[in-house]
Parts: C-alpha cells; sequence; structure tokens
C-alpha cells in the first residue's frame, strides 16, 4: 500500500456541536429546577498539573454558563480531613457534581476520594457505584475523557461495530473505562499496558490505536498498520516546554488514516463532556437515581453535524 493522505481529527468541531446539546439541556434543567448546576473542583496543595486542569475546567464552564465553585485544602491535610470535605459537598444541596483535582499529596491514600464522594455527584466515574455500573452496562456517570475520546470518533462517522481496538494504558479514569466503552461499542478489544509484551505486534493487528500511557511520543508509524486510526489522549510537556501527546504526529503521516491532535484532540471534546456530566449529575440528583440517565442519554449526546457540512465518514482501512 502506498503512502496515505493521513487526516487530522480536531476537537473544536464536536466540542461545538457538544456545546449546543448543553445549552439545551441546561434550560430544562433551569425550568425545572429554578437554579444552575454548579461543579465544586477540591484541590489538595498547589500542584501546578492539578492548578492547569482547574482553570481549563474554569474557562470552559463561563463557556457554557455553568457554576464552579473553587475548594482548597492545605497540602498538609489528613485522610480525615480529606475524607470529611467530600462528605460536606456530599450532602451540599448547592453543589450538582464533585471533581477531585490530582495528584493528591503523596501522604494521602487516594481510595478516600474513590470510597467516599457520592455516586450522583461523581462527575469523573471513579466511584465502585459508577464504575461498576459502567462494567455492568447500567446507565452511569461516565469518565469524561474516555467518553469524549467517543463522542469525537462518532462526529467523525468511525464505525465501531467489530473493529478491532488497542487500548495503550490501564489506568481507571481512562484505559480501563474506555476499554469497557468500546466493547459496549461492539468493538474487539485489545487492553495494553507498561507490562505488554511485544507491543507492537498488538498495535499491527488494530484498526484503531488509542493511547493514554502518558509518554510522550510513544506511538510511532513503524508500530501500527497503514491505514489505522490513532486516538491520542495523552498531554505531556516536552524538554522544549511543548504539550505533546502519547503518539509521534510526524513519523505517522502518511500511515494512519486519522489522528488527533495535542493540543486541540480529544482535549476541547474531554472539557465539555465534564460540563455534560455535572447537568446529567443534576438531573439524576432530581430523580435520586442514577437510572434517570437512560432517558437523558439522547439529550445529551453530541448531535451529528448536517450531512451538507460533514467531511466523508472515516473508513477504517489497511492491511496487517
Amino acid at each position: 500500500m502506498t503512502d496515505i493522505q493521513t487526516r487530522v481529527l480536531r476537537g473544536a468541531a464536536p466540542a461545538k456541536m457538544l456545546h449546543q446539546a448543553i445549552d439545551s439541556a441546561k434550560q430544562l434543567y433551569e425550568d425545572q429546577n429554578g437554579s444552575t448546576p454548579t461543579l465544586a473542583t477540591l484541590l489538595v496543595g498547589n500542584d501546578a498539573a492539578a492548578l492547569a486542569y482547574r482553570s481549563s475546567i474554569e474557562r470552559t464552564f463561563k463557556k457554557v454558563n455553568l457554576r464552579h465553585r473553587k475548594v482548597e485544602l492545605p497540602a498538609t491535610v489528613s485522610n480525615q480531613q480529606l475524607g470529611d470535605a467530600i462528605r460536606a459537598l456530599n450532602i451540599d444541596p448547592g453543589i450538582n457534581g464533585i471533581l477531585v483535582l490530582m495528584p493528591l499529596p503523596s501522604h494521602l491514600d487516594p481510595h478516600v476520594v474513590l470510597e467516599t464522594i457520592s455516586p450522583l455527584k461523581d462527575v469523573d466515574g471513579i466511584s465502585p457505584v459508577n464504575a461498576g455500573r459502567l462494567h455492568l452496562g447500567l446507565p452511569s456517570l461516565r469518565p469524561s475523557t474516555p467518553a469524549g475520546g467517543l463522542e469525537l470518533l462518532r462526529y467523525y462517522g468511525v464505525d465501531l461495530n467489530g473493529a478491532n481496538v488497542a487500548v495503550v494504558g490501564r489506568s481507571n479514569v481512562v484505559g480501563r473505562p474506555l476499554s469497557t466503552m468500546l466493547s459496549h461499542a461492539n468493538a474487539t478489544v485489545t487492553l495494553c499496558h507498561s507490562r505488554t509484551r511485544g507491543l507492537s505486534q498488538h498495535l499491527r493487528r488494530a484498526e484503531i490505536v488509542c493511547v493514554a500511557a502518558g509518554s510522550p511520543g510513544l506511538i510511532t508509524g513503524r508500530m501500527i498498520r497503514k491505514g489505522a486510526l490513532v486516538l491520542d489522549f495523552g498531554v505531556n510537556v516536552n524538554d522544549q516546554g511543548k504539550v505533546v501527546g502519547d503518539s509521534d504526529l510526524a513519523s505517522l503521516e502518511g500511515i494512519a488514516s486519522a489522528v488527533t491532535p495535542t493540543p486541540g484532540g480529544t482535549g476541547p471534546v474531554t472539557a465539555m463532556v465534564l460540563a455534560r456530566n455535572v447537568l446529567a449529575a443534576a438531573f439524576a440528583q432530581m430523580e435520586g437515581t442514577l437510572d434517570a440517565l437512560q432517558e437523558l442519554e439522547a439529550m445529551l449526546r453530541c448531535p451529528l453535524p448536517d450531512i451538507s457540512e460533514f467531511l466523508d465518514p472515516i473508513e477504517l482501512q489497511g492491511e496487517a
């Protein structure tokens, strides 16, 4: 197969469509409830990455006119104090979503967050209840990063039914839930990680490679089959201070059928999905059950563009 034209899948367009869906749902919620949904971000200490993520959330929530409350704790807090802060937000009627910013100081146990956060306010889908319901195919609040990636693929017309997909990275907020969500979409999924032997052998069988390993430039053109699509969730800062993904875009040119850039790929969609999750949580709290999310799914999904404005859907192609 000769070199092919590699298409760049940017997140701005699907993020804009999600914004429209959020606006409609927000208006419905405010008409029924008389208030605006509110997210509380809980920051412990002053980690630079956590501060940057909070700033990104703040910008997105201003765009969609949702409320954001900053909650800050000193880096010296105990596990008990962290749990108490989360429990206070759980019972606060003015808070619809809770997001604990990571990483936590090293002396704190992240499981305190997982075990304490209310499933109805768990907008990152990390609690055992939401993670378990996702695995079982029940209505749940889903982690925004993998959900955003799937919305991007849906927007660009990628058919996951029967597709061979390799996921690189097994974190509880991206790789593991992404693998589950892909399997629910009828993809055949191989979950790879740092202990996987012969990584390239697995990747060359995949029509879609999803990478969330936190390793800049990990995926190169020599590792994938021609015509594969590369969905990159990585956000890294290289030695030159530039934000890059987990894939080497230059080496993928002419080999991959499509790639997502960093920045500007999955990130904008992830931010909008987080806002959508806050709205979904607010509706679920009105009903008092996560089962209410099933009826909301169609309303909150990313609308597809008019066919007159839409580029040809991505065709998965290639030879092993």
